[in-house]
């Protein structure tokens, strides 16, 4: 495994041992300066905005800054690091300084997947990528495939959850430099995991972000997102800063894909969709392993993620799927505030159209939003889905950030967790979920003055129709105390609570490998069936080309008959008799296309 370089249109890059390009695009000025090592230079203007100057005799992590006419010093929009903060000094990145220890690294297929996410500041006490690489045997060990990283670009301040990044290109240097992202990533693979990114490009962050002032036709004013105004991908400057951005990351730091957060607010009139062109561009470039590539979108669309008809992927892996998270949460918690309210009716029936057709909302109009949404997702393999029964959002967006064991209770909790787990979905488990964390994980931010009283003023005025708890008083988002509640407690792993949740944990995960994950390669769309559903209990099926693979669940207040499916036991909580009684679950599985 080797990185691919390739020379992107901004920044700056050596083109040759000591020689540097530095590129920017800058229609709103008429003329910068590069400030490099403390010497002044005039960069040349090559029209259509676009500033350019190559320069020898270059060290590497060389401090610099792009200087505009009125004398205002700003940071390279397209920096790969920056020295201390958003808004000061980038440096100059030596891609080829780093050697790779596990070159021979080629993948996991997507079907072995399972997702461990991972916010590096609340991972470990020190909050570092170097801190976080002694963790990732235990992972391993215990049977996670993948870990996807929350955003690592740069932003503003030295803790947040990654989502209000500005420089696009920058690992955030509150968690270590370029080489300590690529440490991580090769002693991951060292250990036979995975590891993916989190990676937003949909918006800049409130804090660092230059661009309207270097190139105010960056933007499309007349259309705003929740965050400010929209992109302009249309625009080819605008478009080659975007559209390289992942592949840079997936080809500098040899990462085995990518998670595309909240795509519904990328807007694209060209006549090749922004995301189509990126997922094709990665595709072309990297054909040494697998990349898989998932998208987050509440829009519950699939023209994304078509299949080929030998099964592989051309464009993106899988949809996060909100619907299964929020169908199984009014189920285990009765909560119908805000989003929660499309789940409130016989939420059982949703999960169960979920698990065997993909999504709960195919076309239905949403009750929260007074809109139809989604299509119909049932030709879809299971693969396509990535399911989760909490992750960041879902917790972090409650006032208190509590998760789902402090609001569902320890019995249903294990019950969700094993049918996350052994359902033919891709599942993903949220740091800490592993062994029972209970501390909370609150949104937190570390912005300055009134940038700071906007961010806490917002917060409250908005978290009740996250949390559902009107009156509630929420953390300040940029007390250092709120981001240290949030970090996980490694003493949990080791009292008899949390190595109770770790044995189940490996327990389960060991016979998704065993028995789930065979089944995947060949599953198809169309394979689902609802085999009953009642309050409190759903059972469904799945039929493959490989066996017959069946759940049936009840946390209802009394016993249900047990269906009659077919196949032998895998797992059960309690002992399986001839009924199902409270709080609990029987998967079976049924071997051979006959089954």
């Amino acid at each position: 495994m080797e990185s691919k370089a390739f020379l992107k249109s901004w920044g700056a890059e050596f083109v040759a041992p000591g020689t540097v390009r530095f590129r920017l695009w800058a229609t709103g000025q008429h003329s910068v300066t590069l400030r490099l090592s403390g010497e002044d230079l005039q960069m040349n203007a090559n029209g259509d905005g676009w500033f350019e100057l190559q320069v020898t005799d270059v060290l590497p992590d060389a401090e610099y800054n792009f200087v505009l006419a009125d004398g205002m010093v700003v940071p390279d929009p397209a920096s790969r690091a920056q020295k201390t903060d958003v808004n000061g000094a980038s440096l100059v990145i030596d891609p080829s300084r780093y050697h790779w220890q596990h070159s021979e690294w080629r993948g996991r297929p997507w079907e072995e997947t399972v997702v461990y996410e991972m916010h590096i500041g609340a991972f470990t006490p020190e909050g570092t990528l170097q801190a976080a690489i002694a963790k990732l045997p235990w992972l391993a060990e215990l049977g996670i495939t993948m870990i996807e990283i929350l955003p690592l670009a740069q932003s503003g301040g030295n803790r947040g959850w990654g989502y209000d990044g500005v420089l696009f290109y920058a690992p955030h240097c509150a968690y270590g430099t370029p080489d300590d992202v690529k440490a991580f990533v090769d002693a991951a693979h060292g250990y036979g995991l995975s590891v993916v990114l989190d990676i937003v490009l949909n918006h800049f962050g409130p804090e660092g972000n230059y661009l309207p002032l270097l190139a105010p036709d960056f933007f499309h004013k007349e259309r705003m997102t929740p965050w400010g105004a929209g992109i302009a991908c249309d625009v080819d400057a605008v478009r080659r800063y975007i559209v390289e951005a992942p592949l840079y990351w997936l080809t500098e730091f040899n990462l085995d894909g990518l998670r595309f957060d909240a795509i519904d607010q990328i807007e694209d009139p060209s006549a090749k969709h922004l995301l189509i062109e990126i997922a094709e561009r990665i595709r072309a470039a990297i054909t040494d392993r697998p990349v898989h590539l998932t998208t987050e979108d509440s829009r519950n669309v699939i023209f994304l993620h078509p299949r080929e008809p030998d099964g592989s992927v051309p464009l993106f892996s899988g949809e996060w799927n909100d619907d299964f998270h929020n169908a199984m949460h009014v189920f285990a918690t009765g909560e119908t505030h805000a989003y929660y309210q499309d789940f409130a009716s016989e939420p059982e029936k949703l999960i169960a159209r979920v698990l065997t057709e993909g999504f709960a909302y195919q076309g239905e109009v949403s009750p929260h939003s007074g809109e139809p949404r989604g299509v119909s997702s049932a030709s879809q393999p299971p693969t396509a889905f990535v399911d989760f029964i909490q992750n960041h959002d879902q917790t972090g967006n409650r006032a208190q950030g509590e998760r789902l064991i402090a609001l569902a209770g320890v019995d249903r909790t294990r019950l969700l967790l094993a049918t996350l787990l052994l359902s033919p979905h891709i599942p993903l488990l949220f740091m800490g979920e592993e062994y029972g964390e209970t501390n909370p994980f609150l949104f937190f931010t570390d912005f300055h003055g009134d940038l700071a009283r906007a961010v806490r003023e917002g917060r409250a005025r908005e978290f009740a129709d996250h949390a559902g708890h009107e009156g509630e008083s929420v953390p300040d988002p940029n007390a250092r105390s709120t981001f240290e509640k949030s970090k996980l407690d490694w003493r949990k792993p080791e009292s008899n609570e949390g190595k109770a949740w770790l044995a189940l944990s490996r327990e389960l995960l060991a016979l998704r490998q065993q028995y789930i994950v065979p089944l995947l390669a060949s599953a198809g769309g169309n394979a689902g069936n609802i085999v009953a559903t009642a309050p409190g209990f759903f059972a469904v099926s799945w039929r493959f080309p490989l066996g017959t693979l069946s759940i049936a669940l009840n946390i209802g207040t009394h016993a249900r008959p047990l269906p009659d499916q077919p196949g032998d036991i895998i797992f059960a909580s309690p002992q399986a008799t001839d009924s199902l009684p409270p709080n609990a679950i029987v998967v079976r599985l049924a071997s051979g296309a006959a089954a």
